[in-house]
């Protein structure tokens, strides 16, 4: 494995990121494909024996569950101080509007609900799940600073969000003193390409720690077409955000599968060979032992000038998919 520095933070993280979306309580969430306790503890300890150092989760995973499956297995493992967890919260619904919580009230409530669930004192990584249009900028800014300067959280992220939010956000930080997001986890992998207009470059400027989610595009880009997981068939959310693309993407996946063939490797290698050209640490995810493998060993994979430039040619400019494709209304509603 190798190591690399989670954007200004000094945080030291694995080039690749164990994503935890898939652990959880299948009963308690959207994803009915989650695996159960025992087996997310051996992947989470398995992939750490691999070098992997760096683990993501959210509130929002499994009603809950991912963060306390994760939490529990790194204790049991005895690893705290030798991992980095990020997690996530989620802007103010409607409901919770009603109820009057203010933008810091529900931060802190949030914050204080993942460190309960993750049994830890602090978290190394706190990301806001997608841009808050109901809370003034300033407020989100100050909360989290105040959130890291007392320690209980060593830097904060963002996810889902615009290259002009970001950079306002961090601009107006600075001018206020605060600290500023450290990291954006976006929707970004071989044919999902949107970011390298302004967010890539953006953060390439100003050393903002890249760690894009569906790396792999669940699937499309280290699986064969006629090859069949759970998780395919059962992931109706994650598919609706490639469905539609299937006939412009499926260029870039023969070409995927053309290099790896040449290299006698797997799709993932190249596909997250290529992503790692490009980003900090990919949250990649898994749920098997057996799949932690495939996603190691691409970290080692290099591709030439001319292989990145012929996985690159095919691709046509794509609609936005996934959460920053809703409109504010939508996002406040979840």
């Amino acid at each position: 494995m190798k190591y690399t520095k989670l954007g200004n933070s000094g945080i030291n993280v694995s080039r690749l990121c164990l994503g935890c979306m898939g652990f959880g309580d299948a009963s308690r969430g959207m994803h009915t494909w989650a695996v159960q306790y025992d087996e997310s503890k051996d992947i989470i300890g398995y992939a750490y024996e691999q070098g992997i150092n760096f683990f993501d989760t959210a509130m929002g995973y499994q009603d809950g569950t991912s963060e306390e499956y994760l939490g529990r297995a790194i204790r049991e493992l005895g690893i705290r101080d030798k991992t980095v967890i990020a997690t996530k919260y989620m802007p103010r619904s409607t409901d919770e509007l009603l109820e009057t919580y203010t933008g810091q009230e529900w931060i802190e409530k949030c914050l204080h609900d993942s460190l309960k669930r993750l049994g830890t004192d602090y978290i190394d990584l706190y990301i806001m799940h997608a841009w808050d249009y109901k809370t003034p900028v300033l407020e989100t800014m100050e909360t989290l600073t105040k959130a890291q300067r007392d320690g209980r959280i060593r830097a904060f992220g963002i996810s889902n969000c615009y290259a002009w939010q970001l950079a306002k956000a961090n601009a107006l930080a600075e001018k206020e003193g605060l600290e500023t997001f450290t990291s954006i986890q976006s929707h970004f992998n071989l044919i999902a390409r949107e970011d390298e207009r302004e967010i890539i470059p953006y953060c390439k400027e100003d050393n903002i720690a890249v760690t894009p989610y569906s790396s792999l595009a669940v699937g499309r880009l280290s699986r064969r077409p006629e090859e069949v997981t759970k998780r395919s068939q059962l992931d109706v959310i994650n598919n609706s955000k490639y469905d539609w693309a299937k006939d412009i993407d499926e260029p870039v996946i023969q070409r995927v599968i053309e290099i790896a063939d040449k290299h006698g490797v797997s799709m993932a290698e190249v596909s997250l060979g290529w992503l790692l050209t490009k980003a900090t640490s990919p949250v990649v995810g898994a749920t098997k032992k057996s799949q932690i493998d495939g996603l190691v060993k691409s970290v080692d994979f290099i591709l030439t000038e001319e292989e990145i430039n012929y996985l690159e040619e095919p691709y046509v400019p794509h609609k936005l998919a996934g959460v920053i494709a809703m409109n504010p209304v939508e996002i406040q509603a979840k």
